[in-house]
């Protein structure tokens, strides 16, 4: 299943709005004198400050405070129908619009067509008009196509742009990202980090001389040896227009200079038909114990400057 990646900014805002949204609903219900419907909304609070905890924090996967707002959503909804049943059914459309934005697309789709029919067993929503199943319906429906169409054209890019292929699908905020985490998480559990910086002097020249279908089989020549040498858990990402960064957990440098001298030789043997033999330097970079992030992120950039400067 394919990642469905949102900023982590933008995550933050929500995991914010959505505490502060929880805790004046539980005031409003104080205010109200409504005290059977305070535990719902008021323990949910408390949850989603964990959830904003856990996003914030490093070493977490994101889906974890992820499915905590969405089971926080569909739970406060459900309890206004069970204890209310004069609330309108339109409030139906946030639990839906939820899972669209939080979860991947077909386990979106998934759990509003296994729930649709459970919401019809409460009372408030039972006896609402035949028109709120079509608009139930509809809404999943528009919900659901962007992000179709957006995944069908991103397939075509990658079938078309060499840009967007699979070796180059981390942009280099996405990358950075997912170095500080590893990063982080090589510092507190005491592990290893080695990052292999990659520069490919013939990707432009391939580009302006021969097209697109020239650097496409320079990307793919670097993704297949890549991933046919490398684990899985080992990450590529495009840093800059010809240099890439192949991040490698729990590695320490004589591991890294083995994999460097494997891939160097790799793709040393590998010839194209426009670009001849491949060129590429590959230099390996460590972080220390006592650098921070930032100064890290300054040393592989460095690093880069100086393979295109050879």
């Amino acid at each position: 299943m394919t990642e469905h990646h949102i900023p982590k900014r933008l995550m933050t805002l929500a995991y914010t709005a959505s505490i502060a949204l929880m805790a004046g609903y539980a005031l409003w219900l104080y205010a109200m004198g409504d005290y059977r419907d305070l535990l719902i909304p008021t323990f949910m609070t408390l949850l989603l400050m964990s959830a904003l905890l856990m996003h914030l924090g490093q070493g977490v996967n994101s889906y974890l405070p992820r499915n905590i707002l969405l089971c926080g959503t569909y739970s406060v909804v459900l309890g206004a129908f069970y204890y209310q049943p004069l609330v309108s059914p339109i409030w139906l459309g946030l639990p839906i619009t939820a899972a669209f934005l939080l979860l991947p697309l077909w386990a979106a789709l998934l759990i509003n067509i296994a729930v649709g029919p459970l919401w019809w067993l409460l009372p408030s929503v039972a006896s609402a008009p035949p028109a709120i199943i079509v608009g139930y319906a509809a809404l999943t429906l528009l919900l659901a196509l962007p992000r179709w169409e957006h995944a069908r054209r991103r397939a075509l890019l990658r079938a078309t742009d060499p840009n967007d292929s699979d070796c180059t699908a981390y942009h280099i905020d996405t990358l950075k990202e997912r170095l500080h985490s590893e990063f982080q998480r090589a510092a507190m559990l005491n592990q290893q980090l080695a990052v292999l910086v990659l520069y490919l002097p013939q990707l432009d020249m391939a580009e302006e001389q021969f097209g697109h279908r020239a650097q496409s089989a320079l990307l793919e020549a670097l993704c297949s040896e890549v991933n046919s040498r490398c684990r899985d858990h080992d990450v590529l990402g495009r840093a800059e227009s010809a240099t890439f960064w192949l991040v490698l957990p729990d590695t320490s440098e004589s591991g890294a200079l083995l994999v460097r001298e494997r891939l160097q030789r790799a793709l040393s043997q590998r010839v194209l038909v426009e670009t001849g033999q491949l060129e590429a330097r590959i230099a390996a970079c460590l972080p220390s114990r006592t650098e921070h992030f930032e100064q890290y992120l300054k040393r592989l950039g460095a690093r880069g400057m100086a393979l295109a400067n050879v």
